[in-house]
C-alpha cells in the first residue's frame, strides 16, 4: 500500500537558515520587510496599466470581476497560507505540490512558475525602459533595459536584505500613492476636496450611462479574464517567509491580512475611478484610468505623476520577479529537480548560480522582445499567461491533501486553518477551472490562445517530468530525504 508523504523534521523544510560558510539561504528579510512586501504583492504594474481595458469592457461592473477574482485569491492565499505557516519553505507551493501530490506536481509547477517569472523580466524591464527612455532619450530604450537589469540583479547578488530593503520602499511608494489616490479621490466625490469642482465626480457614475452593467452580466465573465492576471504575486511573501526571521509568524500575518489588502487596493481604488468619471469617457482608454481620474481633478502634471508610480511598480515587480525566480531554481536545484548548481550559496546566503540563469533567460526574452516582438516574444507571453491559474489549481489539491498530512502528524502546526475545509477548497478548484474553459470560449482578448499555448507549455514540462521521475526516481527521493531530514524509504513511498 502506498503511504502517505511525511511532513519534514526540520521547522523550515529546507537545510537552509544554517549560519555557516555557503549552508543555504539565510534569515536576512526582517518583519517590516515581510510586512511591505505582502502589502505591495497585490499592487501590480498590471492595476494600473491593465484596469482601463476593464473599465471599457464591463463599465461599473468590472467591481463584480474584481471582487470574484479577489475572493477567489483570497481563498487561494488561505490554503497556501495553511500549508506555509506548517511548513515555509522557499519553494513554497512547489514543495507543498511535491509532498502532498508527488514529484512530477512539484517539478511542473516550479519551473512553469520560473518561466512564467523570466518572461515577466523581459514585459516589465521593457516597460520600465520606455518610460525613461521618454524621460531621457539620449539613452536607447534597449539600454535603458539593460540598465535596469543590471542594477537590480546587483542588488539580488549582495544579500536578501538588499532585496527587502529595495522591495521595501518601492511597496512603500505605491501604497503611498494608491492611499493618496483614493482618499482625494473620495473627497473630490463627497464634494469636500479643497480647491477642486469636480462636475463629473458622483457615485451617480455607477448607475449611470447604461447602467452598471452596460453591457450585460456576461461582461462580468469577460472583466474577470482581463483582471485576473493582475493578483499575481500575491503569493511572494510565503516564498520570502523562508528567508525571515520568523517564517510562522510572517506566513500567518500576510495571509490573515489578504483580505483587506484586495478589498483597498483593488475595489477601493477602481470604485473611486468609475465613481470620478463616468466608465464610457474616452480619456480612460486613451490615458489610462487612474491618469484620466486625476485629469478629471485638474491637477496638473497628473501624466508624469502617474509615470513615477508606474516606473516604481515595474521596478518592484522586476525586483521580485527576480527574487522569485531565483528561489523557485533554489528550490528546484535542492529538491534535485534541477541543476544541483542552483541550490548553492555564498556565505551571505544567496542562490547566486540560480540568480545568474534567472537573469540570463529574462536577457534573452528581452532580446527577442526587441527582435522577435510578433513571433517567438509573443508565443513567450501567451504560452506563459495560464501559470497563474494553474498554479491556484495545484494549490487546492495540495492543500486538500496536506491537511491530512498535518492532522495526523503535526496538528499542532496548524496554526492558519482553510475556511469549511474541504468545501471551500473544491469550490475555489471548480472556479478556477470555469475561469480556464471560459477562457477558450474567448477569442477577443486571446484567452482561447492563451489557454492552449499554457497547455502546450505545461504538456511538455509534464513529459519531462514523467520521463525524468521514471530515469532518476530513485537517486531524487533519496537526495529529497537527506535534504529534509526524514526517511528515505518513507519519501519513496509517498512518491
Amino acid at each position: 500500500m502506498t503511504s502517505q508523504p511525511t511532513l519534514p523534521k526540520a521547522g523550515n523544510g529546507q537545510k537552509g537558515h544554517e549560519p555557516h560558510h555557503g549552508s543555504g539561504l539565510q534569515a536576512g528579510l526582517k518583519n517590516r520587510h515581510l510586512s511591505m512586501i505582502a502589502i505591495g504583492g497585490v499592487i501590480g504594474a498590471g492595476l494600473f496599466v491593465g484596469s482601463s481595458s476593464g473599465i471599457a469592457t464591463a463599465g461599473p461592473g468590472i467591481l463584480i470581476s474584481y471582487a470574484l477574482v479577489g475572493t477567489l485569491v483570497v481563498l487561494v492565499m488561505r490554503m497556501l497560507g495553511e500549508m506555509s505557516a506548517a511548513n515555509p519553505t522557499s519553494g513554497s507551493f512547489s514543495a507543498h505540490a511535491d509532498r502532498a501530490l508527488g514529484s512530477w506536481a512539484g517539478f511542473s509547477i516550479g519551473w512553469l512558475y520560473w518561466f512564467f517569472w523570466v518572461v515577466v523580466l523581459a514585459v516589465e524591464s521593457t516597460a520600465g525602459a520606455k518610460i525613461l527612455a521618454d524621460w531621457i532619450p539620449a539613452v536607447p530604450q534597449w539600454g535603458w533595459a539593460l540598465i535596469v537589469m543590471l542594477v537590480l540583479t546587483a542588488t539580488n547578488l549582495v544579500s536578501v536584505g538588499s532585496y527587502g530593503e529595495f522591495e521595501f520602499w518601492f511597496a512603500g511608494i505605491k501604497v503611498v500613492a494608491i492611499a493618496a489616490f483614493i482618499v482625494i479621490g473620495l473627497l473630490a466625490v463627497f464634494g469636500i476636496l479643497p480647491g477642486v469642482h469636480a462636475d463629473q465626480a458622483s457615485f451617480s457614475n455607477l448607475t449611470g450611462h447604461g447602467g452598471f452593467l452596460p453591457h450585460g452580466p456576461g461582461s462580468i465573465l469577460t472583466g474577470v479574464l482581463l483582471v485576473v492576471f493582475s493578483f499575481m504575486g500575491s503569493e511572494i511573501a510565503t516564498l520570502a517567509a523562508g528567508e525571515s526571521e520568523d517564517p510562522q509568524r510572517a506566513v500567518t500575518k500576510s495571509t490573515n491580512s489578504i483580505i483587506w489588502r484586495i478589498g483597498v487596493f483593488y475595489l477601493g481604488s477602481i470604485l473611486v475611478v468609475v465613481s470620478l468619471i463616468p466608465w464610457d469617457d474616452k480619456a480612460i482608454t486613451d490615458k489610462g484610468s487612474y491618469v484620466a481620474a486625476l485629469d478629471s481633478l485638474g491637477i496638473a502634471h497628473t501624466g508624469q505623476i502617474m509615470n513615477v508610480i508606474v516606473l516604481t511598480s515595474v521596478l518592484s515587480c522586476l525586483n521580485s520577479g527576480l527574487y522569485t525566480a531565483s528561489r523557485m531554481a533554489f528550490s528546484l536545484g535542492e529538491r534535485g529537480d534541477a541543476p544541483r548548481a542552483f541550490a548553492r550559496t555564498t556565505a551571505r546566503g544567496v542562490p547566486r548560480t540560480a540568480i545568474l540563469v534567472s537573469v540570463a533567460f529574462g536577457f534573452l526574452a528581452v532580446f527577442f522582445n526587441y527582435e522577435f516582438p510578433d513571433t517567438v516574444f509573443l508565443f513567450l507571453v501567451n504560452s506563459s499567461g495560464a501559470v497563474a491559474l494553474f498554479v491556484w489549481l495545484v494549490i487546492c489539491f495540495s492543500q486538500l491533501r496536506m491537511r491530512r498530512i498535518i492532522q495526523r502528524e503535526a496538528p499542532e502546526k496548524l496554526v492558519v486553518k482553510m475556511w469549511l475545509y474541504p468545501y471551500l477548497t473544491w469550490a475555489a478548484a471548480a472556479l478556477i477551472v470555469f475561469v480556464l474553459g471560459y477562457m477558450l470560449t474567448d477569442t477577443e482578448h486571446d484567452g482561447r490562445e492563451t489557454v492552449l499555448l499554457s497547455l502546450l507549455v505545461a504538456a511538455v514540462v509534464l513529459v519531462i517530468a514523467a520521463i525524468k521521475q521514471k530515469l532518476g526516481g530513485s537517486h531524487r527521493t533519496a537526495s529529497a530525504a537527506q535534504a529534509a531530514g526524514t526517511d528515505p524509504a518513507k519519501v519513496t513511498a509517498a512518491d
